[in-house]
């Protein structure tokens, strides 16, 4: 037998639930027609209170014995209710049996709706919805749950679009400019050594660009697959190692520029993957250098009260609306705008939350009156086994 003739002989639910309902109704049905025969065989004896040898005359002038009589009476009474009453319990069980098919099947339309959506689902058609306006049951929240979970799915796939084509947008630009500029380059028999060279400046500016934006890109799907789950790595580590050496990598930039770095570094102790929790801290202390201003400031803190660990990082710059606050955390996002050609390739916070995340921790940022941004990252110091309460770590000192 096929698999297909094996899910056509299976009884359906509604099947069942008629099944079920016609055996209730039959067994309750056969109960009180027993238990009328029962009473009525038990009802009928009048000459048990009349004397031996009583006899009783008919209206055919018959005479009987009056137990005779009874017998009869009886046979007679349990007879007619017998059949009388099993052709009632036939006709009612016929008209039950067909009202509970209807019935359990008006009652399970719905999820032939929700069937009949999930086989027409495809990136095409995700905008559909099933839309049940019925009675507020169990069948009514399960189609609301599956609408739910359809604007969800819908979501992920927009967002997964955007991501491609802003993935493909960041990559396509360093290469387009080192197409370019060797083309541009061998195209004139002119061009001396200088502008080899600097031709060659270019293209490795654009291949450490692209470079970057792979890495950055095999850091998110990596610390993405593992939110929610086991850590592939799990070790010790310190935040306030992990940022000290996050600041040593910039400290050029940083004289560069003028920045005035105030820090705080108090022992941070995380368990967790430690190449992800030193790019978080990198990702941070690299954003609040690439987004300061001249001579601006960046406040650095790290600590602990025993279950939870913190860094925070904040610094001036540019200023953000509040309401551009939480797209920073999606990718390719610079300033709460997409691809603005800023420095970066808009990746930085995206990954601070994605290992955030995998690590059972928070992460929220906050505008800072007068520009700048002030991000707060919590972890649980004894690893991603439970997610620590949302309190700030202290006063808020820059």
């Amino acid at each position: 037998m096929s698999a297909r003739s094996a899910r056509r002989v299976r009884p359906t639910l509604r099947l069942r639930l008629t099944l079920l309902n016609g055996v209730l109704l039959v067994g309750a049905g056969a109960i009180l027609v027993l238990l009328a025969w029962l009473l009525v065989r038990d009802a009928l004896r009048p000459t048990d209170e009349l004397l031996p040898g009583t006899t009783v005359v008919l209206t055919d002038g018959r005479t009987l014995d009056a137990g005779q009589w009874q017998r009869q009476l009886v046979d007679a009474a349990s007879q007619e209710l017998l059949v009388k009453g099993l052709l009632a319990l036939v006709a009612i069980s016929v008209v039950g049996v067909a009202g509970a098919y209807l019935v359990a099947g008006r009652a399970l339309r719905p999820l032939h709706q929700v069937t009949a959506t999930a086989r027409r689902l495809g990136e095409a058609t995700l905008d559909e919805r099933i839309g049940w306006s019925g009675a507020d049951d169990e069948v009514a929240e399960l189609a609301e749950t599956f609408d739910a979970m359809l604007d969800r799915i819908s979501g992920a796939f927009e967002a997964q679009k955007r991501f491609v084509a802003n993935a493909s947008h960041e990559l396509r630009t360093p290469l387009a400019v080192m197409r370019t500029e060797i083309d541009v380059t061998l195209s004139d028999d002119d061009a001396d050594l200088a502008e080899y060279r600097r031709m060659a400046g270019v293209v490795r500016d654009a291949s450490e660009r692209a470079n970057g934006l792979v890495d950055a890109l095999l850091v998110l799907a990596r610390s993405e697959a593992q939110t929610g789950r086991r850590l592939a790595r799990r070790a010790e580590s310190d935040l306030a190692i992990g940022t000290a050496n996050a600041l040593s990598a910039v400290s050029r930039e940083v004289e560069r520029i003028g920045l005035k770095v105030h820090t705080s570094l108090r022992p941070a102790p995380v368990v967790g993957d430690p190449g992800l929790l030193d790019r978080l801290a990198g990702n941070l202390v690299e954003n609040a250098v690439r987004y300061n201003h001249l001579h601006g400031r960046i406040w650095i803190r790290t600590g602990t009260d025993g279950e939870r660990s913190w860094l925070v990082v904040g610094n001036t710059g540019f200023e953000v609306a509040p309401a551009d606050v939480p797209g920073l955390f999606e990718p390719f996002r610079r300033g709460g705008q997409e691809r603005t050609g800023a420095r970066g390739s808009g990746l930085g916070l995206s990954i601070v939350r994605a290992v955030s995340d995998a690590h059972g921790g928070t992460v929220k940022a906050v505008a800072q009156p007068g520009g700048g941004l002030e991000v707060t990252v919590t972890l649980p110091s004894d690893g991603p086994g439970r997610r620590p309460p949302d309190r700030r770590p202290g006063p808020s000192g820059r």
